[in-house]
């Protein structure tokens, strides 16, 4: 058992320095004492092991992180670990996960850790190129100016022919939607090849805008082996394409680094198998954490959920989330840092999900104008098809813009009410 006074890697006066990266745990020590625990993970997190070691030098112990700010709860804890920003590499989401997220969650020491929040200090975070074109960007590619993104998701996720996806992706434009994207699983299979795909259905991206004289975006799944993945996305420009999807989690996120440098597109993240690891409270990363590198390694639009419909995550963790996405100078709370985003763009937040018309008054009432709100079931389930699904999405947006509710909207938009007669409306 380690004894107080050799705690070495806590200091409970510590005051953190400009140069800190600092890290919001919640501990749940085993069996020992929580300083005890929390010591464990400084030392892990930073430059120690598990016993002294005679290789070790005295400019070293400069660069061990520093446990302060501890609250005891019973049977965990709270602490803020300090990281001098030396010990990382400038500009490498991969090295600064790997440090404050990489043993230290297997250690015997501790029956439970959460990692709920970063906060970046500013010369590390201006080592990031953040997003190329963010909220912002996106109005002005678009030239939407003020109410949120319409958007769908082709439907069935899997097994539609090329021509057949195409033709959904079309519907839903011309019925009203502003983006269309692939499925988080759908890459280059046989029945749906990635280049056919890519052809055939900003073919139709083009003739949607063409017929309604609105911009239209299809935000193609690139997702794939790096280098197959850079090919595909040069290939969706040669095509006229706008944008790009990636799948952050299973591809990585030096992968999502390598897209960014390597194309003008704008980038939709798709959070597929984040649930692996965010939705045990006691345990893993949290979603903010994931926004955080997001934000940083450049995507422009980012799932953060709903706090409704099919999908995890309450409307305060949401509504949390999606500020530490679209505003430059955010706040702390009990389970998220303050910070200076500084230089670094605001995303986009999307709201997917299990989602359908009668959910917009409560999206844009929780988490405002700046959203993209995004229906799969919810416009291809319309009892009368994909294209009216689309046009009563849009309305539903149309009448809470213009402040009227759904069911008034819907006495003179017929496509909208009958979208609330198939899945009614969210009291709120």
């Amino acid at each position: 058992m380690v004894r107080e006074k050799e705690f070495a890697f806590i200091d409970q006066s510590y005051k953190p320095s400009r140069n800190d990266l600092i890290c919001l745990f919640k501990v749940t020590p085993n069996g020992m004492s929580l300083k005890e625990a929390i010591n464990n993970v400084a030392l892990e997190s930073s430059i120690g092991t598990w016993t002294p070691v005679s290789s070790n030098k005295k400019y070293v112990n400069k660069l061990g992180a520093k446990a302060f700010a501890i609250s005891e709860k019973r049977g965990y804890g709270w602490v803020k670990i300090a990281y001098p920003q030396d010990l990382f590499e400038f500009g490498s989401v991969p090295n600064i996960l790997s440090s404050i997220a990489g043993n230290v969650f297997g250690m015997k020491a501790i029956k439970g850790l959460r990692l709920e929040d970063i906060k970046f200090p500013q010369k590390l975070l201006k080592s990031f190129p953040g997003p190329r074109y963010g909220i912002e960007g996106y109005r002005k590619m678009m030239k939407i100016k003020d109410r949120p993104f319409v958007g769908t998701i082709v439907k069935p996720k899997l097994g539609l022919k090329t021509k057949d996806h195409a033709r959904v992706a079309y519907d839903s434009w011309v019925g009203g939607c502003d983006l269309v994207k692939d499925d988080e699983n759908l890459s280059s299979q046989k029945f749906n090849l990635f280049d056919k795909r890519a052809a055939k259905t900003l073919e139709m991206c083009d003739k949607a805008q063409e017929e309604t004289g609105d911009k239209k975006g299809y935000l193609i799944n690139v997702t794939a082996e790096a280098l197959e993945m850079l090919r595909r996305a040069d290939l969706a420009k040669e095509l006229g394409g706008k944008f790009v999807m990636h799948d952050i989690i299973t591809a990585g996120f030096s992968s999502l680094q390598t897209l960014r440098e390597n194309t003008t597109l704008g980038i939709h993240a798709h959070r597929a198998m984040h649930g692996a690891f965010t939705e045990n409270p006691n345990h893993g990363l949290s979603m903010m954490c994931v926004a955080d590198f997001s934000r940083v390694a450049g995507v422009d639009s980012l799932h953060i959920g709903t706090g409704i419909g099919k999908m995890k995550g309450g409307k305060e963790e949401v509504k949390e989330i999606d500020e530490e996405m679209e505003q430059r100078i955010v706040s702390k709370t009990k389970t998220r840092l303050d910070q200076n985003w500084s230089s670094i763009k605001p995303v986009f937040s999307v709201c997917s999900g299990g989602i359908y018309p009668g959910h917009v008054p409560y999206l844009m009432k929780n988490f405002g104008k700046d959203i993209i709100i995004q229906a799969g079931g919810g416009i291809h389930g319309h009892p009368k098809g994909t294209k009216t699904g689309a046009t009563a999405l849009r309305q539903a947006v149309d009448a809470t813009m213009k402040g009227e509710t759904l069911h008034e909207y819907g006495k003179t938009h017929e496509e909208l009410m009958e979208a609330m007669d198939s899945w009614g409306t969210v009291r709120f």
